[in-house]
């Protein structure tokens, strides 16, 4: 009989634990006085309870297995007991559920975000003690913000002197490298071709470029050709170690923190307009309905012709005027078609809009707006998600031929949970659209369709998201189950070497296949631990990202106290409701006794307040003016007032 589980715990709430098991339909719980020495994250070996009928299973952490939290990052703060003051240290991450002591702080201190480590925990009932380690500057600074954000992901900005000197090496002898590249014959030169690149305005490192031309057969082929960084960054060398823990790229809202030195990412690998450069290419032969007819995978030189921005080539084909303009058509008709392709089999549409800021020199947000989606955008991300799927269903049908597996790295999305589906349900009904689900299991189609018919509506972004948490995590992984999202049996990250290393792995395990390169057992299993370690990175840089945004967000709306918004209803609880602003997309809570004229129930089963003495209600998705009185950049909170419900 098991006793004993082994896992990483989630800590939530107040300090209530939470640990996985394949054996355990639930989370095995481990309440805050059975936590021990754990911290969230961390990998704790759990001795299990008696089983209670009717009951979760629940545990106690019997020890740390692995620590995870190698610094921790907050305020100093100060309260008096008994007449003393005592400073402590508020953690940013929530989740982090002891307040450890600050013996040695002074009231310097106070005011400031710091790195601490924990110095002395000799009773998981009392909080440890800690020192101050580093002063990153005051809270609310945005220059000491972000290091902490950057800071408490595990990222750095900066390079060690060795990865950064063997960067320079490979730049001081790009002509001999690239020289070499050009001789090896296997590297299809295609400087011939009408080749272009299409990315935001202010992209540094282009990653992919494409390339067009009518055949004969009156047939198009496309190519689609990324960044060879593969030949620059060489297995098992400095550089290559540095980027497989860094795993990938973080965009915060100033900056971002590169995978590789920007002599590489901005520089050497980068498909730069008007000079040669190395490509991995994927070449396809289209036909007028866009059905893969041939395909060529391999090495290349490039030479890009033109660099577009989103608008710029956008704009060409809003006003059929422009450079490379038959190009553009030729690719945007194509695309259209393999988008159509891709929902009728399937694939959901879960785009949703994205907040962009701009800062002043300060790094202070001056404007909060919506990013805008260009049809050459979706167009771009077309010809991507073309050579991602063809490029591991090419791996696939190797594989078969050779009637053995083939070592390949997957981007996996698995079906949605049961229980989550039949909750998502639950909740769509009660907004009064249909979501036809049997036995916990939906289809994708189902979902398309709610998503279309919620487009336009106030309650679309909320649908949206509470679809999206539904969802399983997208991850890496050398065992493929298809992508349940796109509606593919097969799907890879090909296309971004320069910052994600899955994608630099896809490449050299590409490139041993097109030569017939064994890869041994020994390979396949470091490459399963590589794909965990950069899915974990990834998780951690899509949070540093949010969180990025989220301080914005309430440092943009701190110069908008007192004014007057239009948002909808987002979140209904017991004690208030959660309202989104509808242009900065910024989360705030109106607590329930604020709002006047009535006594408000929460009705959980309808998601709805509603008033005792006037039956008037507020509802999830309900469009409402609302009034912002507080804005809290520390807390990253926003407290707002309900003025009135909009009428749709």
């Amino acid at each position: 009989m098991l006793t004993t589980i082994e896992g990483p715990i989630m800590v939530r709430g107040k300090g209530t634990g939470f640990v996985k098991h394949e054996d355990f339909e639930e989370d095995v719980v481990i309440e805050r006085e059975a936590l021990g020495f754990a911290l969230d994250g961390d990998v704790v070996e759990v001795e299990l309870r008696q089983a209670v009928p009717g009951k979760r299973r629940e545990g106690k952490v019997a020890r740390v297995v692995t620590s995870v939290h190698r610094v921790l990052i907050g305020a100093v703060k100060e309260k008096t007991v008994e007449g003393k003051t005592i400073r402590f240290f508020l953690p940013d991450n929530s989740r982090i559920h002891v307040r450890p002591l600050l013996p040695e702080a002074t009231s310097n201190d106070m005011g400031m975000k710091v790195v601490v480590d924990i110095t002395k925990w000799s009773d998981p009932l009392v909080d440890p003690e800690a020192k101050i380690t580093e002063v990153l500057g005051p809270v609310g600074d945005h220059e000491t913000e972000m290091q902490a954000l950057i800071r408490s992901g595990g990222f750095s900005e900066n390079f060690p002197e060795n990865i950064s000197q063997a960067a320079n090496e490979l730049y001081e002898n790009r002509e001999q490298i690239f020289a070499d590249a050009i001789a090896d014959p296997k590297r299809r030169d295609v400087r011939g071709i009408t080749t272009m690149t299409i990315d935001p305005h202010d992209a540094k490192d282009f990653d992919d470029a494409l390339s067009v031309e009518t055949l004969p057969n009156g047939n198009v082929s496309i190519g689609i050709h990324i960044a060879d960084v593969s030949h620059y960054v060489r297995e098992g060398e400095e550089l290559d170690v540095e980027a497989k823990e860094r795993a990938t790229s973080v965009y915060l809202v100033d900056r971002v923190i590169p995978m590789l030195p920007e002599v590489l990412s901005n520089d050497l690998c980068s498909l730069r307009p008007n000079e040669d450069r190395l490509a991995f290419s994927a070449i396809f032969e289209l036909d007028s309905d866009a059905n893969v007819l041939d395909e060529w995978y391999g090495q290349t030189i490039i030479h890009s012709d033109k660099r577009f921005s989103y608008e710029d080539a956008q704009k060409v084909l809003d006003d059929q005027s422009g450079d490379f303009l038959n190009e553009l058509n030729i690719m945007m008709t194509l695309g259209r078609l393999l988008r159509k392709k891709r929902y009728a089999n399937g694939a959901i549409a879960f785009e949703q809009p994205e907040v962009k800021f701009e800062l002043d020199e300060r790094g202070s947000p001056i404007r909060a707006y919506k990013k805008h989606r260009t049809e050459t955008m979706m167009m771009i991300e077309d010809f991507m998600l073309l050579a991602n799927r063809e490029v591991s269903t090419y791996v696939n049908k190797e594989a078969k031929k050779l009637d053995k597996e083939l070592a390949y790295v997957y981007r996996i999305h698995d079906t949605p949970n049961a229980d989550r589906i039949e909750e998502l349900a639950t909740f769509v009904h009660a907004l009064g659209y249909e979501f036809e689900v049997k036995n916990g299991v939906v289809s994708a189609k189902t979902i398309n369709r709610l998503m279309h018919a919620v487009e336009g509506t106030p309650e679309e972004n909320l649908l949206k998201t509470a679809a999206i948490r539904t969802m399983a995590k997208a991850v890496y992984s050398t065992r493929n189950i298809g992508h349940f999202g796109l509606a593919f049996k097969h799907y890879s990250h090909f296309t971004s070497p320069i910052r994600r290393y899955p994608d630099l792995l896809a490449h050299r395990l590409l490139r041993k296949h097109l030569d017939h390169t064994s890869v041994g057992p020994k390979e396949t299993s470091s490459l399963e631990s590589i794909c965990n370690h950069s899915s974990d990175r990834e998780g951690e840089a899509t949070k540093a990202e949010r969180d990025s945004i989220k301080f914005k967000q309430v440092e943009y709306m701190a110069n908008h106290v007192g004014k007057e918004f239009d948002a909808v209803i987002t979140g209904v609880t017991d004690w208030g409701i959660y309202v989104q602003e509808q242009d900065s997309l910024s989360e705030g809570m109106i607590r329930l006794a604020t709002i006047k004229g009535d006594y408000w129930e929460h009705e959980a089963t309808k998601y709805r307040i509603k008033g005792r003495k006037t039956g008037e209600a507020y509802r999830l998705g309900d469009p409402v003016r609302v009034k912002l009185v507080r804005a809290d950049a520390e807390e990253r909170q926003l407290d707002f007032e309900m003025v009135k419900k909009i009428t749709k």
